[in-house]
């Protein structure tokens, strides 16, 4: 009868062993790949990932494990900022209308968690913020007069050997020296200085402001016309132009540039192929931009009837494209070809950006 009982103990050892392990994965591997508002959820489910979550070195690790699309600030001239999300229950902020800063702003520029601000008043200085922690940091004003027309980008690349959050904050605006010259001038969160590029972009092309994407040490614009796109290399610090395509958008997909488009039903992406296509030979067959993508649309992804040529998108990365249409905002997903409708309401000239629910401390 005792020897019966013997490998009933044993058994329960193991599937006790066996559960405190699989609790220690889930803390160690699991939980840094969760967006920001689940984890503050989870800080209840023991002291033990409370503790965990609360860490410095975790919320460094989330930052760089979880980089998906979470949802979109929304803003209309003259309004507070508002956000929605793409999956209400897993993720959001706190405070979207940004009270917690010194200033009503508006929203600029996002990247990898961090948000760029610019006040609306007295010296409309810019804003780094995470809107999760309200974590907070005021630039020194810039050595060059940017204009309202300036095109701003934030570079913000998490790294597992950096434990400080460097970003960059780039900024492209019209010349007062030089007739259709666009300047650019570049803060650094490591130096914590503004500095002004030599380099200037000539040519009759207007900058869309909110067009920029950064890809492998590159800044990306397109120009009001659809015609072109501007690039600068930060690194050699040079200009580039590059054909672009009429009614399309920049956008990063799984490290590489893309021209998105929707028209006629359908969602396109192009990748960038050739940067130097526009310096070869005549009748070269040498093409900039290479179709990756083409993906049907049904008729109910826009509500009120409202054409597909009327759409425009908005944001594309992380396998998720915005789009909007009239006052519609909607996402399709590249992988599921699913989409859905984000809001119905929309202001016609709303800024939409990106946002990503991240724990990042800088």
């Amino acid at each position: 009868m005792d020897r019966g009982k013997k490998p009933g103990r044993f058994l329960g050892a193991m599937n006790s062993k066996i559960y405190l392990d699989l609790k220690d994965i889930i803390r160690e591997h699991a939980l840094p790949f969760l967006p920001a508002k689940s984890l503050f959820r989870f800080t209840g489910v023991c002291r033990d990932w409370k503790l965990q979550i609360s860490t410095p070195f975790f919320a460094h690790n989330q930052s760089n494990s979880f980089r998906t699309i979470s949802g979109l600030f929304c803003q209309a001239p003259g309004d507070p900022p508002s956000f929605i999300s793409l999956d209400p229950k897993a993720c959001g902020v706190p405070d979207p209308s940004l009270t917690f800063l010194p200033d009503q702003v508006d929203v600029r520029a996002s990247s990898n968690g961090l948000l760029c601000c610019e006040g609306c008043t007295g010296e409309k200085a810019f804003y780094i913020c995470n809107p999760v922690s309200k974590q907070w940091k005021k630039l020194p004003k810039p050595n060059a007069n940017h204009g309202p027309d300036s095109a701003i980008v934030l570079i913000f690349e998490p790294s597992l050997l950096n434990f400080v959050a460097d970003y960059k904050l780039v900024c492209a605006f019209p010349s007062v020296d030089f007739d259709n010259g666009y300047e650019f001038e570049i803060y650094s969160s490591a130096e914590e200085s503004w500095k002004i590029s030599g380099e200037i972009c000539f040519g009759n092309r207007k900058l869309l402001p909110r067009s920029g994407v950064h890809v492998k040490g590159v800044v990306y614009w397109m120009t009001k016309n659809g015609s072109s796109i501007v690039a600068f290399d930060l690194m050699k610090e040079r200009s580039q132009l590059l054909y672009g395509s009429y009614g399309s958008s920049l956008g990063v997909m799984h490290g590489k540039l893309c021209l998105v488009s929707v028209s006629r039903q359908l969602l396109v992406v192009n990748v960038l192929s050739n940067v130097y296509s526009n310096t070869m030979v005549m009748n070269s067959n040498a093409k900039t931009w290479e179709e990756k993508l083409r993906i049907p649309l049904s008729n109910d992804a826009v509500p009120g009837g409202i054409s597909y040529d009327q759409a425009l998108v908005v944001f594309a990365g992380s396998d998720v494209v915005v789009v909007q249409a009239g006052r519609s905002v909607f996402s399709i997903d590249i992988k599921t070809k699913e989409s859905a409708v984000l809001c119905s309401a929309a202001d016609h000239d709303v800024r939409i950006i990106a946002y990503v629910n991240s724990l990042v401390y800088f």
